[in-house]
Formats: structure tokens, sequence, C-alpha cells
């Protein structure tokens, strides 16, 4: 894939509200194959298109991308300026290595040679609003709420569809179709579902609805924070701050789960070591395994390598560590 196709394909997964980590070689140290300007997309089931190197530097891409596309790496952002490096003969890198500011260093024992400098960015599509009616309210809670940067979808036709991902819908329709909307947000499982409406008359929508108390208590009502709004533009302003005091918090680090290196004898379910593993972008954080044969931790998504032994999968940073596993296994397992 070329660097302009790749870049189209950037393009077309932000239109799909696909999120994606861009990753940009930025310095290359011989004798890698990768070259400055190099590129790859990582995609939340691992999936790796383009070029950023082997398949061991591809490997210990594939893991950070999707901590940083999962949130796993809260102190870092939306991006981080990553160092693969091959390890000294005690399998680290050298402190002054360790030491640069502003480095992930990664040390790999599979590389062949040479240093590696790659800029991951996490791309994350806009959180989605759903603004249902044509009130004054509604077309001003539609600029405040892109001039935060939300995607607004603004309509006013009940049937028209909610996106698998809305973070938020707001009716302000003035008294049209408030029951049957409200009532499909919830269904849904919207996360925020906020009915512009004095309270008065908004609790009395709210009681009509055809849905279980549980979800007719997740019903915003009036909607926004009780901050003093009269104006159209005060109780955009109201509903917006509620948004973000309601957006959830990034997954902490600790949410990650690791696969560890098993001994022959270990018992283990098919729920503990799955061998068909969800995508690592999960609320849970990305899933991760140690290979038993090099240590390196791996993602233990079905784009990584692996291997079946035994009733337990295994996942690899290389094909040389898959192959001296096949060819060994309880040499790495004892």
């Amino acid at each position: 894939m070329s660097g302009t196709e790749l870049l189209a394909k950037a393009d077309r997964l932000r239109g799909q509200r696909t999120p994606f980590v861009l990753a940009t070689v930025v310095r290359a140290e011989k004798p890698t194959s990768a070259k400055a300007g190099d590129r790859a997309i990582v995609l939340p089931d691992g999936t790796i298109e383009g070029f950023v190197g082997g398949v061991c530097a591809e490997s210990t891409v594939r893991v950070e991308g999707l901590r940083l596309l999962g949130g796993d790496a809260p102190d870092r952002g939306d991006s981080t300026l990553l160092r693969i490096t091959p390890a000294d003969e005690s399998g680290a890198v050298t402190t002054t290595q360790t030491e640069l500011e502003g480095l992930l260093v990664v040390a790999n024992p599979c590389l062949s040679g040479g240093t590696l400098d790659i800029f991951l960015e996490a791309v994350r599509p806009a959180a989605l609003l759903h603004i249902h009616g044509e009130a004054p309210i509604a077309h001003a809670l539609a600029s405040v709420a892109a001039a935060a940067g939300y995607e607004v979808v603004q309509a006013t036709d009940p049937e028209h569809p909610l996106a698998p991902d809305t973070h938020a819908l707001v009716v302000a329709s003035h008294g049209r179709d408030e029951e049957r909307v409200l009532t499909d947000a919830l269904k849904a499982g919207i996360p925020y579902v906020g009915l512009v409406a004095s309270r008065r008359r908004g609790s009395a929508i709210v009681d009509s609805l055809e849905v279980p108390d549980d979800l007719r208590g997740r019903v915003k009502t009036p909607a926004g924070l009780d901050i003093g709004a009269h104006t159209a533009l005060e109780v955009a302003v109201s509903i917006v701050a509620e948004l973000i005091s309601s957006r959830p918090a990034p997954v902490a680090a600790t949410a990650r789960r690791q696969l560890p290196v098993l001994s022959p004898n270990t018992v283990l379910s098919s729920t503990a070591m799955p061998s068909t593993v969800a995508p690592a972008a999960a609320a849970t954080g990305p899933v991760e395994a140690i290979d038993p044969v090099c240590h390196m931790t791996v993602a233990a998504v079905p784009s990584s390598l692996h291997l079946e032994h035994e009733g337990v999968t295994y996942y690899f940073c290389a094909p040389g560590c898959r192959k001296a596993f096949a060819a060994d296994p309880a040499r790495y397992l004892s």
C-alpha cells in the first residue's frame, strides 16, 4: 500500500467513524528495513495496514498502538513517540536511551539491528450528538456542541436512525414525537438522553414512557446543568456542560488484561485464555500475552502470530519464536 493509498484509507476510516492509530516512522537507523516517512494504520482488531518495519517491529507497534487506542496509557494522551531498539546482552536498553524525555523506549530482543523512532497518533471519532427538533434551542445546541468538538446530527424525522455509537440524544422539538424518540434512545442504550422541557412537562413526558423504571430514570429533564440559563444559547451551553461532565473516564492502565506464560501442567479454562480474542480496544483494555520464547509482550489478537498447543493459544512476536516453540514446546513451558 502506497503512502497516498494509506492516507486515503485513513480518510475513509474517519468518515466511517472507525478509530485507528496512524504510525509514522520519523527516524530509522540501519540496518532496519523501514525508512523515515513509512506509515501504517493499526485498526482496533490489531490488523496493521502499511509498513513500519519487519514483523518484529510490527509486533511492538501493534501492542503499543492498541494500548494507545484503548485508552490504556492515559499519561500519553492521544500520541506518543515510540523507540524500538535492540536489547543489549542483558535484554535491556541502555540508561541513556531510557532517560530521553518524551520517548517510550521498547527493547525488542528479536530485532535484527538498528533503531526505529515511530510516532503513534490515535485518531478517534468525535463524540456524536443526535438532536431531535428544530426549536431555537436545538439550533443553538447544534452550534455550541460543534464548537465544543462534538459531531452533530440534527433531525426532525422520528424515524431518522440513531448511529450505534451515538454518545448523546437531546430532544428539543416542543412536543413533537418526544415519547417515541426518547423511547428509541433509551432502548438503544445511548449513554445520555435529555429532554428540553419545563420541569413539570418533562416529568409528565417521562412518566408516560412505556419503558422499565430504570430506563425512565435515565432521562435528563430539564436537560442541562442548572446555571440559571434563560436564553436559547444559555440553555445550549448548560446542556453541553452536562454532556462534558457525563463523559466516561479513560480506561485505567490497570484495566489491561495480560495472559501469562503457562507451565505444561496448568489447567486453563477457555474463558481465561481464549483462542478467539475480542477486539483489543474494548472497554476492558487491550488483551496482551507474553511470547513464551523471547518473553516480549504481544497483543493477543487474531492478527498476531499464534499457535494452539494442548488447547491453549500462545502468541508470538515473530515467526522465529513461533517456529522454535512449535519444535519443542516443553522447553519453553517448563
